[in-house]
């Protein structure tokens, strides 16, 4: 049996399913969730556009068909060349949906056309391509241990991709979290689809502020930003939200500590604020 599958969504877009987990990858559409998700959010355009800088590093955690990576592509090849070079790390334990997605007939739907077809097509036959504007690697492996042989502090956009907690529960863990914190650096911020309270409470306890981001789509309200730095959060969790906290029944993460509550009511993103009335 195919790992892979290309289906087409109810709302008439297409999407990858994953036989094994039987996810479905970008399920409104790889275009669009990858831009509102992801690429809008994280600012990619207006970083690149800083100056006196080095390259704006891109963690592209979960891979898959590679929307996320080729819009951000897409994203830094429209400036002009005095913008900052794009330098996007993919990691994924295969490349199969991606291959897939290259195919002529899925091609277009994926996002991969021309001159961003070609990048893709050399990542797959060297795990690397670049150009004036992008660097794009990919490591192929375990997504922690693939962050363990990562720089610390070495980047600046994270997209975090893989699948969801219930069928790769270690990848949202407090450990995995904290292998992700140790390659960020200050003025970091991290992108991902769930905006599930253990999700949340992980970030915190591997050393990040957390927030709300926008709507995955008409089911789900908020996604979640995560950053480095407090300052960089639109909409930070806040009181309210730790009074939710002591309400759920889906709070931790697996390998929370006992005392996790405790710290998390300690940090400086709840403590210094008030809880709104």
């Amino acid at each position: 049996m195919k790992q892979h599958e290309v289906v087409v969504t109810r709302t008439g877009a297409r999407a990858m399913l994953d036989r094994v987990t039987g996810e479905l990858m970008h399920p409104i559409g790889p275009l669009l969730e990858s831009e509102r998700l992801y690429v809008t959010p994280s600012r990619i355009a207006t970083r690149l556009c800083e100056s006196g800088r080095g390259p704006l590093v891109l963690l592209d955690a979960g891979l898959g068909a590679g929307s996320n990576a080729i819009a951000a592509w897409r994203a830094s090849h429209v400036l002009p060349q005095t913008a900052r070079k794009l330098a996007i790390v993919s990691i994924d334990r295969t490349l199969a949906a991606l291959e897939l997605a290259l195919a002529p007939e899925h091609a277009a739907a994926f996002g991969f056309e021309g001159d961003a077809a070609a990048a893709a097509q050399a990542l797959v036959a060297n795990h690397s391509h670049e150009d004036a504007r992008t660097l794009w690697r990919v490591r192929v492996g375990d997504l922690v241990s693939e962050l363990a042989a990562e720089p610390a502090e070495s980047v600046d956009v994270v997209f975090w991709d893989p699948f969801s907690p219930r069928a790769e529960p270690a990848l949202w863990s407090v450990r995995a979290l904290r292998a992700l914190r140790r390659v960020c650096r200050a003025g970091a911020t991290v992108h991902t689809y769930s905006g599930a309270t253990a999700t949340r409470t992980a970030l915190l306890l591997a050393g990040f502020a957390v927030g709300y981001g926008g709507a995955a789509g008409d089911k789900q309200k908020h996604t979640t930003i995560a950053a480095v730095d407090a300052a960089d959060l639109t909409e930070p969790l806040d009181g309210r939200w730790l009074e939710r906290l002591t309400r759920s029944s889906a709070a931790w993460p697996a390998d929370a500590p006992a005392d996790a509550l405790s710290q998390i009511e300690r940090l400086p993103q709840f403590r210094d604020r008030p809880t709104p009335a």
